[in-house]
């Protein structure tokens, strides 16, 4: 039997006084980030998505990648996408805000009012301050050890990071990911998707199991760092 929201509510909990990096993707059972229309939001089913809101409804904090934001058709999260009651008893803003990752400033519109991660040296910059809350660290890449020391410093602990490959690949490079929620779904995909990580070099992280739940053959897992 699939456990009830309560008992989700504590699998999925955050530990206390302290940043906390988790990442969040669904793959095939052939690795695949996503399936055949390019997107990774139908692969999990109905379940992922309660688990998805409940991850959404736990951060202070959602990151991803300018490129997925694109492509999945991110928003701002709405009140009605996460658990008001549950953000409420453990102190949190009644929305995370979405933090946009990318150098070339690419940023969709509809998340102009959100938070910014880039480096000092982005290219036209100076114009998106206006617009955005911006987190700039690093020149040439990214300074994350600085963005998530700034983020605690604003009381954003619980760090939720929804992709894309490239972003979550970075993070793992730089050893900051301790948890990983992975949906595996019952389907291959073959195709030329990337993994849910990939980057220029190749690092190794021990994770060890946490739990994994069966939702009629959907694999809802999580792996924290050794």
């Amino acid at each position: 039997m699939f456990p009830e929201q309560a008992e989700l509510e504590r699998l999925y909990a955050y530990p206390e006084g302290k940043t906390w990096v988790r990442t969040n993707f669904v793959s095939t059972l052939d690795g695949a980030a996503y399936d055949e229309s390019g997107k990774s939001g139908s692969l999990g089913g109905e379940v992922d998505k309660r688990v998805f809101a409940l991850l959404r409804s736990l951060a202070d904090v959602i990151i991803v990648g300018a490129g997925t934001a694109r492509t999945e058709g991110y928003q701002p999260v709405g009140t009605d996408e996460v658990d008001g009651d549950l953000r409420s008893r453990l102190g949190l803003a009644p929305v995370p805000p979405i933090a946009v990752v990318s150098r070339r400033l690419d940023i969709p519109d509809v998340l102009r009012d959100q938070l910014l991660i880039t480096t000092t040296d982005a290219p036209g910059l100076a114009e998106l301050r206006d617009e955005m809350d911006v987190l700039a660290f690093g020149e040439g890449v990214i300074d994350w050890p600085a963005v998530l020391a700034e983020l605690a410093s604003r009381g954003l602990t619980r760090v939720l990071c929804e992709g894309g490959p490239t972003l979550h690949g970075t993070l793992v490079a730089h050893d900051l990911v301790d948890d990983l929620c992975l949906t595996i779904a019952p389907v291959l995909a073959a195709g030329a998707a990337p993994r849910i990580a990939h980057g220029p070099q190749a690092v190794t992280t021990h994770m060890q199991r946490a739990h994994v739940l069966d939702a009629d053959g959907v694999l809802l897992t999580r792996w924290v760092r050794s």
